[in-house]
């Protein structure tokens, strides 16, 4: 299977409309968030298009420095793994996982094999771990049913991770499609009360008559242009936050929260078919794994001072999807099936 490079991915292409009043970090990813870093890998070959995407929270060993995490579940229709302690536990032990609905298995197995071999004692002294992989529907670019995603392309995305982040077409993002158009991996930040809050989308959400860009309603005229009738939402998107402000499960479950304002901003109402997940987490500290290594005791944020965070969580999202449109290119797949990219049909759109 052809393994294209993402770096190439996205040159060359203008910056996307900024959301929102709040500046963004410097590079506008979640990799503006210290520590946090993203991989991909990406398969493009006739039928096959798809991939993996990797976000490391921190460089060290996830499972014996365990990250404070919480999700929330908008509408339910998905098939991820790992939400179950995570809600239990208010923590993450591996990094997370970005793929196809019939991947995730293979992927699971993957971050398993990963952990043991950094961590010898789980299963045995050590209790097992929890790996946290998260699915889109690709197939109708991607002939899903081939199950081409294998262990290595997991490693070879989380060996590939840096602060730089290929977006659009790239990684799990490569089947995906949004709006009608195609999706894919978007990223974005934001600054806000001496924090930093940066989000991952892997977009596969949206109707072409709902799309609203950065504030400017286009459903209309992208549905009139791709002459589709109105349907019922069949897509999903994960949203993935990050901050290095010191906040709690519970308050991190509150900041995953609000990925659904940014995401309504775009034009979804969470459909019935549409998987909408959000996780956050923070890296402003670690929770050992063993009972002998003391936990941290720092002060968190006041619950009064969560609303700049609420807010650039938002923004920081309906960002991502933004920019997950903008430099995703056109993509053909499985049965000459195509998704056409939203800059090439953009002047007709806003003329």
């Amino acid at each position: 299977m052809t393994a294209i490079d993402p770096a190439v991915s996205g040159a060359r292409i203008p910056p996307a409309p900024h959301v929102g009043d709040l500046p963004a970090g410097p590079r506008n990813a979640i990799t503006d968030v210290p520590g946090v870093t993203v991989g991909h890998c990406t398969l493009a070959d006739g039928a096959c298009q798809t991939g993996v995407t990797v976000i490391r929270p921190h460089a060290g060993n996830v499972y014996t420095d365990k990250v404070p995490a919480a999700a929330t579940v908008l509408n339910g229709f998905g098939k991820s793994i790992g939400l179950v302690q995570v809600d239990e536990l208010g923590v993450m032990e591996t990094p997370i996982a970005l793929t196809n609905t019939f991947s995730v298995g293979a992927v699971a197995q993957a971050q398993i094999r990963e952990a043991i071999a950094a961590n010898p004692e789980i299963g045995r002294r050590w209790p097992t771990v929890n790996p946290l992989v998260f699915e889109c529907n690709d197939g109708f670019l991607n002939d899903i049913q081939a199950m081409a995603v294998q262990e290595a392309h997991y490693a070879a995305a989380l060996a590939a991770s840096g602060v730089d982040v290929a977006q659009g077409a790239v990684g799990a993002g490569r089947g995906m499609s949004s709006f009608g158009l195609k999706g894919g991996i978007g990223t974005a930040s934001r600054v806000a009360g001496g924090y930093t809050v940066g989000a991952l989308v892997l977009s596969n959400f949206g109707t072409p008559e709902s799309l609203i860009l950065a504030g400017q309603p286009l459903g209309a005229k992208l549905a009139a242009r791709l002459k589709q009738d109105a349907t019922p939402e069949k897509g999903s998107i994960i949203m993935i936050i990050a901050t290095d402000a010191p906040l709690d499960s519970r308050q991190l479950r509150r900041l995953s929260l609000r990925a659904g304002a940014g995401l309504a901003r775009t034009g979804s109402v969470f459909g019935h078919g549409s998987g909408d997940i959000a996780l956050a987490f923070s890296t402003a500290y670690t929770v050992p794994h063993l009972a002998d290594v003391p936990m941290p005791a720092i002060p968190m944020v006041h619950e009064s001072r969560l609303d700049p965070l609420f807010r650039a969580a938002a923004d920081s999202v309906e960002a991502a999807i933004v920019c997950a449109l903008w430099h995703a290119e056109a993509v053909e797949g499985r049965d000459g099936h195509r998704r056409h990219a939203l800059r090439d049909l953009l002047q007709d759109l806003t003329a």
